[in-house]
């Protein structure tokens, strides 16, 4: 069972694969591979041009998304033994196993979704999304709706997804979100 984890830019996506590693599902994050195959001062000239040449941001895309793709389907294949979830309730016991976790922001955008048996979206509503950008990354207003303009509308993401998680609470909440996600994966699993 191979599981993707999707969702708008700022939606918590990073802060949910957290969470998933705490409770030992293992993922991948393609934002971290293309941050090895990128240096950090050329992905901050980059951004600036990206964002604001579509032209632009299809040519870098064309050359970098083959290279994330497979180094994520090379760690899948090499995880592909479920690992066990030590951190669930005693009722699921014995422990359950589930497989690894991609998590892909860009993956409708890409085509990839076919790749996948379970597609897991991260939804926020706009306004969060732009509150997290600009109090935790900086961005100006302006540069947060132009990333938020780059990307497909979340909505459309989470209607073409499995499981939904609404993320417009507490962090708390969004660990709640994590287990229920990891039962959810369990149940499927087992099915």
């Amino acid at each position: 069972m191979k599981v993707c984890l999707t969702g708008g830019i700022a939606s918590g996506k990073s802060l949910l694969s957290r969470y998933l590693n705490e409770l030992g599902v293992k993922t991948i994050d393609a934002d971290d591979i293309v941050h090895t195959i990128i240096p950090k001062e050329e992905r901050e000239r980059l951004r600036k041009i990206v964002f604001t040449n579509p032209d632009a941001r299809k040519e870098l895309e064309s050359r970098i998304h083959p290279l994330v793709r497979q180094k994520i389907l090379d760690f899948l294949e090499e995880n592909s033994s479920p690992s066990p979830v030590p951190h669930l309730p005693s009722s699921l016991f014995p422990l359950p196993t589930l497989p690894p976790i991609a998590i892909i922001p860009l993956l409708f955008e890409v085509q990839w979704e076919k790749d996948y048996d379970i597609i897991i979206c991260v939804l926020s509503s706009r306004e969060k999304q732009i509150e997290r950008m600009t109090a935790l990354r900086g961005y100006s207003r302006a540069e947060a709706e132009a990333r938020l303009a780059a990307q497909m509308d979340p909505a459309i993401k989470a209607a073409k997804s499995d499981y939904v998680i609404l993320n417009d609470s507490t962090d708390e909440d969004l660990k709640a979100e994590a287990i229920k996600l990891v039962e959810y994966l369990v149940s499927r699993s087992k099915a």
